[in-house]
């Protein structure tokens, strides 16, 4: 597949880069690999700190409220039972840990399936690499206008970590700053127009 190359006024610069079929052209793509990847990604996020007490944990007063028998009612024993108001919490959340293994061929398919998906819908707009001199917002909103995707969720995949771009992109609503590198499923997925500098069609190429 080729794809032409824009630069940052929005005008075609006559070039074209061709994306590997490989990795933008599966015949098909691979649903449940993306599911696997998306949930590995979302889990890792999660700090899993959550923490509740129980009857043990909960301050106050171990002495037995009433007698064992003859009271014509349940057995009951210290103010911190959970059936009590202000008691301990009968199998509440305690910390743990959400990550789990993914194999990499998995995650590399998921990649691939989502990247395809991507390059079937058109929304994939390919840019001269390109850096800003100073960090304005002002120069990456009129980036998104001169491309015409102004006010959607848009990705941006740069070859190299380019500050001023990342300052400048930084308060835009729904506009996210990656280098080719660090692009996931979940980012892949996460927007509207995933717009690619030419430096980083090579990188993604060899997905």
């Amino acid at each position: 597949m080729e794809l032409a190359v824009y630069n940052i006024e929005g005008k075609d610069t006559g070039k074209k880069v061709t994306l590997n079929d490989e990795v933008f052209g599966l015949e098909e793509p691979n649903n449940h690999a993306i599911y696997l990847d998306v949930k590995q990604y979302l889990a890792n996020q999660r700090q899993g700190t959550h923490k509740s007490k129980e009857r043990s944990e909960v301050a106050g007063s171990t002495k037995k409220l009433g007698r064992q028998k003859g009271g014509g009612g349940a057995r009951r024993g210290d103010i911190n039972s959970p059936l009590l108001v202000g008691g301990g919490r009968v199998f509440g959340p305690r910390p743990r840990n959400y990550s789990f293994k993914l194999n990499k061929k998995v995650k590399a398919l998921a990649r691939k399936s989502a990247l395809t998906y991507k390059a079937q819908k058109n929304e994939i707009v390919v840019v001269e690499d390109f850096n800003f001199e100073a960090p304005k917002t002002k120069n990456f909103v009129n980036f998104t206008k001169n491309l015409e995707i102004a006010g959607q969720k848009v990705l941006v995949v740069l070859e190299t970590q380019k500050k001023n771009v990342y300052l400048s992109a930084r308060n835009v609503e729904g506009a996210n700053i990656v280098t080719a590198s660090e692009l996931n499923t979940y980012k892949i997925l996460d927007n509207k127009k995933m717009v690619v500098t030419e430096s980083s069609v090579a990188v993604l190429n060899q997905f």
